[in-house]
């Protein structure tokens, strides 16, 4: 990577989460069960991996077809 890219890619943007106890236990027993030792690391992942998704899921088709909705009239 040239050094331009290289500064792209530097995570220079902090985001703070705040759990309650139970998920922060869920949280550490996960981590413990599958051995992750880089929760920033792990999370950062999780949450790009749903936005990704969500992203792929609402891009445009070439046909879009409307869902069924059993409660509006046509």
């Amino acid at each position: 990577m040239d050094q331009n890219n290289n500064e792209k890619l530097r995570r220079t943007h902090r985001t703070s989460i705040l759990f309650n106890q139970r998920e922060q236990e869920a949280i550490k027993l996960y981590c413990e069960k599958y051995k992750i030792r880089n929760k920033s690391k792990f999370m950062r992942e999780v949450i790009m991996t749903e936005i990704l998704k969500k992203f792929d899921e609402d891009y445009p088709t070439l046909f879009e077809f409307e869902k069924p909705n059993l409660f509006v009239s046509r």
